[in-house]
């Protein structure tokens, strides 16, 4: 195996991990919302001392077969609500698709567009009158404070009107002169037979594009000044990778998280689990996931926010709770979230201007957080702006002493993500929890405990787990269209042009027809079912569609990379752990005691011990609390079961 390095980019948090020759380097760096590129390349530089003893980034990329790149930027975006205003075109005469939209997602639909809707008559669209029509719609929406502007149809024949559309509006807004209005078309984007699906996809994704936009063509043009051999390549949420010019932001939503979920597949195949929650708690979000009989749960039609979208995604829960997620007093309740102070300016214990509370500030200020050591030691912590912000923002407002709301805020906390666990999975006797990211090991204790979970695994790349999962990902795209008929010259046709557009996809990734693996499948769907028919020898339409309302062809080219494991690993106790010092925490009852410290580096597989203690590396923190024990695997995993003797 060459050298491959994951990037997972986070809202708080970025992390980086290097395979080179069977060999695990790992960094993390903070943020940089106002400059993503700016973290991408710290991480590049740390990582690379790591490696050669010295830092050489130009060796680094000189050397790499792959860099994957995944990020939450969108989710977090999303559920803090920050991004660009949008306008929505629509057809006089829809079938209600506004308020369908606004019934699924009140919320969304007014955070995004609110009253920036624009209906125009479709009769004649290239006539002088509905020229000068949409060319007025597009400057009432811009009046309104549109940023960009949504062209959705709710026609049988909407990607026709909606071509008409665009080239009316490029006339009138050619994209080269400044001022332009950026638009988006539903139909170019999505192939779905649900107008709303298409709107809220086209929504989405141009809320998401700006951001991801400016990051990724400059980071990829970063990378040419070192003349890296291999493109950047993006982790979409399909579990497949691409270029940025082949990957439209849309995919880039929850990729961090999905990147998550390919790691805990694989960790379940090797402890032949078969039913895993996974939680990744980072410092603006909990990704929460659940892994049955080793497969990643999937939904044909995805959810953003809880609205449908024409693409399907890994189902995963997000809900804006995280170690730097802003904790507050509503009348005497504990409000979790979803707001972040992120990175910047950070908890306040970060010492960069923030005055909000959070969980990163109760970790240090109960002893959990080492304030010399954490983040690898690269970040001291300020114990005093920590118990300011504590007192002014939590204890004051509740009427308690600074150590009472200590307790208080981390009982809401776990509360918070127990209760987001057991909203999207059902944990039933044989599920196991797998807790990572930088702040998941810390409450996997307190968080199964809420949840009625026995066991819990804290895998030995804990801090960068998401970014590890993604290093096995394919190079591929996927393509779906609806056929207009149920006529095998139409299925052959539509099928012969999908293939010629992956060609030159796949052409653009470096690689020639042969290189990669083709599959098709029809996707037949009436009022109540759905069938799936596999193209293999034959392309023709099968009898089992024959009553189908709509038929879709989806089509992939995949290059395979990905390697399936076939480790199978044990949990047996071996030698008492020998702790490396011991530390005070403040516990649940109320005083501060002395617990055993256990350094991950320091234990060999075998050694065990019970709790309360704590287990720690480089990037991340355990609480093992009293009643649990643990066991180092034969993988150098670590194993926490409740009750255990």
């Amino acid at each position: 195996m060459g050298m491959l390095i994951n990037i997972d980019n986070g809202g708080t948090l970025t992390d980086i991990c290097v395979l080179k020759d069977n060999d695990f380097y790992k960094t993390k760096t903070l943020t940089t919302p106002y400059d993503l590129s700016k973290c991408f390349f710290d991480g590049l530089k740390d990582v690379s001392k790591a490696i050669y003893g010295e830092e050489n980034v130009a060796r680094l990329l000189a050397e790499v077969d792959h860099i994957r790149y995944s990020t939450t930027q969108g989710t977090n975006a999303i559920v803090e609500r920050k991004g660009p205003k949008l306008g929505i075109v629509v057809n006089k005469g829809h079938t209600d698709l506004i308020s369908l939209m606004r019934k699924q997602d009140q919320d969304l639909f007014d955070f995004l567009v609110g009253d920036r809707v624009e209906e125009i008559e479709l009769t004649d669209l290239q006539d002088a009158e509905r020229a000068t029509e949409t060319t007025t719609a597009i400057t009432r929406l811009t009046a309104r404070g549109a940023n960009r502007v949504v062209v959705c149809f709710d026609v049988d024949k909407a990607t026709q009107y909606e071509s008409q559309f665009k080239r009316i509006a490029f006339d009138n807004y050619p994209r080269h002169l400044l001022g332009a209005v950026p638009m988006l078309f539903a139909s170019e984007l999505a192939e779905d037979i649900s107008p709303s699906r298409r709107g809220w996809t086209a929504l989405v994704n141009s809320f998401l594009h700006p951001a991801m936009e400016s990051f990724l063509y400059n980071a990829e043009n970063r990378l040419r000044e070192y003349r890296t051999k291999n493109p950047l390549l993006i982790f979409r949420n399909d579990g497949d990778a691409s270029r940025v010019a082949k990957t439209i932001a849309l995919k880039t939503y929850s990729s961090g998280p999905r990147g998550g979920m390919e790691g805990v597949k694989e960790f379940s195949k090797q402890y032949k689990l078969p039913n895993v929650v996974s939680m990744d708690i980072g410092g603006t979000t909990t990704d929460i996931g659940h892994i049955i009989n080793h497969t990643v749960q999937e939904s044909r039609h995805g959810n953003v926010e809880g609205v449908p979208i024409s693409f399907g995604l890994c189902e995963i829960a997000s809900p804006g709770v995280g170690g730097s997620s802003i904790l507050s007093v509503n009348g005497k309740d504990i409000k979790v979230g979803p707001e972040s102070v992120g990175a910047v300016p950070g908890p306040a214990s970060f010492g960069r201007g923030g005055k909000e509370s959070t969980m990163t500030d109760v970790n240090l200020l109960t002893g959990l957080l080492d304030p010399q050591t954490f983040f690898g030691g690269g970040l001291k912590l300020d114990i005093d702006r920590a118990h300011a912000a504590i007192e002014e923002n939590i204890a004051t407002p509740l009427g308690v002493s600074s150590d009472e709301a200590l307790l208080k805020l981390r009982d809401a906390y776990d509360q918070k993500v127990a209760d987001e666990l057991t909203g999207f999975a059902t944990v039933s006797d044989e599920t196991v929890l797998l807790a990572f990211g930088g702040a998941g090991p810390m409450s996997a204790c307190g968080v199964a405990d809420k949840s009625g979970i026995r066991t819990v695994f804290i895998p030995k790349t804990a801090a960068v787990f998401s970014a590890y999962g993604i290093g096995s990902c394919d190079i591929g795209q996927s393509y779906a269209v609806v056929l207009a008929d149920y006529k095998n010259e139409t299925l052959k046709l539509a099928y012969t042009g999908l293939a010629e557009k992956a060609g030159r996809d796949m052409f653009a990734e470096g690689y020639s027809e042969g290189d990669y693996q083709i599959t098709a499948q029809l996707v037949g769907t009436s009022k109540d079912s759905e069938v799936v028919h596999v193209l293999a020898n034959e392309i023709a339409f099968p009898k089992s569609l024959s009553g189908s309302d709509s038929v879709i062809l989806e089509f992939s080219a995949r290059k395979i990379l990905r390697a399936e494991s076939q480790l199978q690993a044990k949990v047996s106790k071996g030698a008492v752990a020998k702790k490396d010092n011991v530390r005070s925490i403040f516990g649940d009852n109320g005083e501060w005691s002395d617990l055993p410290v256990y350094g991950v580096s320091s234990m060999k597989p075998g050694d065990h011990g019970a709790g309360p203690a704590v287990i720690e590396e480089e990037y991340f923190t355990c609480l093992v609390r009293q009643g649990w024990s643990f066991v180092v695997t034969e993988l150098g995993d670590i194993c926490l079961t409740k009750g255990a003797k």
